[in-house]
C-alpha cells in the first residue's frame, strides 16, 4: 500500500510549475508528489482540487496510503474520461493529500496548509480521532467535508459534514446482530479503551445486545491502550471464561497481536472484528493464526464486482487493494457526482447536493442522508485458508 507511482521527468517539471487552484476553480493545482495532481496540471482548462488528510507515515500509514492511493485511481479514471462537466465548464480532478500521522494536532496542521494552498472539497480526514479534531474547523470554513473511513459518530455533527463507511454505533449493533444470528452462547470482549473508535463500537454492541435482552452474553470483558502490544494477562482471563467467541473492535495491528498470542494459548474460540481488521493478514508470517475470523467490511477485492478497480490498483501499485483504498476511490467518485449535481462548485451547492445523490460504488450503492450518514448495506467477510472471502451466512 505505500509504494508510490514513480512519475516522469516530465511530469514532474510541470507539476512543480504550477500553484494550488482556489475555491473558485481557476485552471492550476496543487502538487504534492502524486501522479493525479501532475496530469491534471498539465491539461490546459478548469481544475477542481480535492484536499485530503491521513496517516502516509507512522503506525496507521497503511489506512492513509491506501485511501491516498484508492483516491489517485479514481481521479485517473475520471480524467482520462473527459473530466466533470459541471454547468457549461469540465473540470480536471487534482489531489492535494497531506500527512496528518493519525494524531490531532498534526490533522489540524495539515488541513490548515490545505486551505492556505486553495482547495474545493475535503476529502477526510481518513482515521476517527483527526476527523473530529477538524469537524468544527471545516464547519466553520463551510468546506463540504467527506470522510471515507473516520467512524465516530459526531464526524457528521454539522451540516457540511457526510462519511462514506459506517458508524461506529452501527458497526456494533451490526456484529451484535451477527453474533446473534450465529448462535453463540458467550462472548469475551477485547477492546481499546483509550481510542474513540474501539470503545464506540464496543458501547453499540453491549446497547444492541442490552436491547436484545442478551446482555448476560458477554461474560468476560477486558481491556487495552494504545501501542499495547502484550496481551497475555487478559487473553488468560479470556480463556478461563470458557467464552466461545471473542471479540476484537480494533485496527488490525493490535488484532494481529491478539490472534497470535491467542494461538500460543491454545485458545480455540472464534473471532469477529470490526472494519479496521482490513489489513491483518499483511501482518502475520503465519496466516493459519487468524482462520476463521469474521469482520464487518464494505469491500472484498476477489468480489467479481469490483474487478476493474482491483486491476487498475494492482497495475499502480503492484498491491491488493483493501477496503480503506476503496473507500478513497469511491469518495471521489461521490465528489464527481455531487459536482454534476450540484451543477456549481461552491461549498453551499456541494453541501446541498449531497443529499440528492445516489452512486453505485464497489464499496455499495451509497445514498446520504441529511445528517451525513450513508445508506448501504454491510458485508461480512472472513479468513479462510489464508486468504479473505465473503462469509457464507447460510
Amino acid at each position: 500500500m505505500k509504494k508510490r507511482v514513480l512519475l516522469s521527468a516530465l511530469a514532474l517539471t510541470f507539476g512543480l510549475a504550477l500553484t494550488a487552484c482556489g475555491n473558485s476553480g481557476s485552471n492550476k493545482a496543487a502538487d504534492t508528489g502524486s501522479k493525479s495532481e501532475t496530469e491534471a496540471a498539465k491539461v490546459d482548462g478548469d481544475v477542481f482540487t480535492i484536499g485530503s488528510t491521513g496517516p502516509l507515515t507512522g503506525a496507521a500509514a497503511s489506512y492513509g496510503n491506501s485511501v491516498k492511493n484508492g483516491a489517485t485511481v479514481a481521479i485517473d479514471e475520471i480524467n482520462a474520461a473527459g473530466g466533470v462537466k459541471v454547468g457549461d465548464k469540465t473540470y480536471k480532478l487534482a489531489l492535494n493529500f497531506q500527512d496528518d500521522e493519525a494524531k490531532e494536532d498534526k490533522a489540524v496542521n495539515a488541513y490548515n496548509k490545505l486551505m492556505d494552498s486553495g482547495i474545493n472539497v475535503y476529502m477526510g480526514a481518513v482515521t476517527s480521532g483527526s476527523s473530529l479534531a477538524l469537524t468544527d474547523l471545516t464547519a466553520k470554513d463551510n468546506i463540504l467535508q467527506l470522510t471515507p473511513s473516520g467512524s465516530a459518530k459526531d464526524i457528521t455533527k454539522n451540516p457540511n459534514a457526510f462519511r462514506l463507511c459506517f458508524t461506529d454505533p452501527l458497526q456494533g449493533k451490526m456484529i451484535a446482530d451477527f453474533v446473534l444470528d450465529q448462535g453463540y452462547e458467550s462472548v469475551a470482549v477485547l477492546y481499546n479503551n483509550s481510542d474513540e473508535y474501539s470503545t464506540g463500537v464496543y458501547e453499540a454492541f453491549k446497547d444492541e445486545l442490552n436491547t436484545k435482552g442478551q446482555s448476560a452474553l458477554i461474560v468476560n470483558e477486558q481491556s487495552f491502550t494504545n501501542d499495547d502490544v502484550d496481551f497475555t494477562t487478559q487473553l488468560t482471563q479470556i480463556k478461563a471464561s470458557g467464552a466461545k467467541i471473542i471479540f476484537v473492535p480494533a485496527y488490525y495491528e493490535a488484532a494481529a497481536h491478539i490472534v497470535q498470542q491467542a494461538k500460543q494459548q491454545g485458545i480455540d474460540a472464534a473471532f469477529v472484528g470490526s472494519d479496521g481488521w482490513d489489513g491483518i493478514l499483511g501482518q502475520l508470517t503465519d496466516k493459519t493464526q487468524a482462520e476463521g475470523a469474521v469482520f464487518l467490511s464494505p469491500f472484498l477485492a476477489s468480489d467479481p464486482s469490483a474487478a476493474k478497480f482491483t486491476d487498475a490498483y494492482k497495475k499502480a501499485y503492484n498491491a491488493t487493494p483493501d477496503q480503506f483504498a476503496a473507500d478513497g476511490y469511491d469518495s471521489v467518485y461521490v465528489i464527481k457526482a455531487d459536482m454534476e449535481k450540484a451543477g456549481s462548485i461552491k461549498s453551499e451547492d456541494l453541501i446541498k447536493a449531497m443529499t440528492e445523490i445516489q452512486v453505485d460504488g464497489i464499496t455499495g450503492k451509497v445514498s446520504f442522508s441529511a445528517d451525513g450518514e450513508p445508506n448501504k448495506e454491510p458485508k461480512f467477510v472472513t479468513i479462510t485458508n489464508g486468504e479473505y472471502q465473503l462469509f457464507d451466512n447460510n
